[in-house]
């Protein structure tokens, strides 16, 4: 079960902000903290990839979107990309850690992410890592004749020698994926920038670079930071139960991934929250910079996207209701 940390500590709050859609997501994310979470006292950090032989072009944020970021209090970190880059853009989340304070305790969330409530509230526990359990069973895919669950996810836990059996969710059936520590890579939290992100940089390029012969079959595009991540988690002292349930992915914060998909299947306070943010004039003579932004949320189509679905009943899978949006003319990114 999830416990308590003997008292609230001061935590920095970082995201990812680049040239494109993403500096126009952290616009909004900031001004989201900074309304939901006015008693935030820690520092709003934008990581920003810099210009390097990984990137075709230059990654850095627009002027415009900068100045936005720092009206809203926001502290933009350049960071270096060593290893990844433009060829695997997930691996920003793992490089720009070693950009952060040292010692300060962090959460970091994936930029298409707004804050719904008071972050502040959350009782993080920074010794005890963990991530968003909001996710699918999107990785492995065990083929017919291969290792199943179990056989892929111990390679890994042998490869670094971490203990297998006691990351497992005995409650689930075995050789479902729900078993296996796995979570979405939209948020997570530890206390040390430096320490989580020299091993998940490790982890992440011995995958990569040196995976287990079991793993030969499987696709590491775009997984590769999902992979790592809970072996991670597991080494550092973390699991999937350090937090309660129902904030993070819930009443605090939302990662909505697209706004096509926000407007279909997020709650309305959060529907609320982006409008809210993103009416004041100086934001939004900025914002308006984004296609998407728009279309979405100021010329009406985020509404049109809602009335196609019923909340009460929701289609199970995202699949379909990104086909169903698509097929109205309605998606962007």
């Amino acid at each position: 079960m999830a416990r308590k940390p003997a008292k609230k500590q001061d935590f920095n709050v970082v995201v990812v902000g680049q040239s494109g859609r993403l500096g126009y997501e952290a616009i909004l994310f900031a001004a989201s903290l900074r309304h939901h979470s006015p008693n935030f006292k820690g520092r709003l950090l934008v990581a920003e990839p810099q210009p390097g032989p990984l990137w075709p072009n230059d990654p850095r944020i627009k002027p415009e979107v900068r100045a936005a970021l720092e009206q809203l209090g926001a502290e933009i970190v350049p960071f270096h990309n060593a290893h990844f880059g433009a060829a695997y853009p997930y691996g920003n989340k793992i490089e720009m850690l070693s950009a952060l304070p040292e010692g300060e305790p962090f959460v970091f969330f994936d930029t298409d992410t707004l804050i719904t409530g008071d972050l502040t509230t959350v009782p993080f526990d920074f010794d005890r890592p963990s991530a968003s359990l909001r996710r699918e069973g999107s990785w492995p895919k065990p083929e017919l004749y291969g290792p199943g669950y179990a056989g892929l996810w111990k390679s890994l836990y042998d490869k670094f020698g971490l203990d297998f059996e006691s990351s497992l969710d005995l409650s689930e059936p075995d050789e479902y994926w729900a078993r296996y520590l796995y979570f979405n890579a939209g948020y997570f939290f530890y206390k040390c920038p430096r320490v989580f992100g020299d091993r998940f940089r490790e982890y992440a390029l011995a995958i990569r670079d040196d995976a287990p012969v079991e793993l030969c079959c499987q696709e590491m595009d775009p997984w590769l930071d999902q992979v790592a991540l809970p072996l991670v988690i597991h080494s550092l002292g973390g699991g999937r139960d350090t937090l309660p349930p129902g904030l993070l992915d819930g009443s605090v914060s939302c990662h909505y991934r697209l706004l096509p998909l926000l407007y279909a299947r997020e709650a309305a306070h959060v529907i609320a929250t982006l409008e809210e943010v993103a009416a004041p004039n100086k934001l939004k003579k900025v914002l308006k910079g984004s296609e998407a932004i728009k279309r979405m949320v100021y010329q009406g189509r985020g509404e049109k996207v809602r009335a196609l679905f019923d909340q009460n009943n929701l289609p199970r899978r995202e699949q379909a209701i990104r086909n169903r949006i698509k097929s109205e003319g309605f998606w962007m990114r």
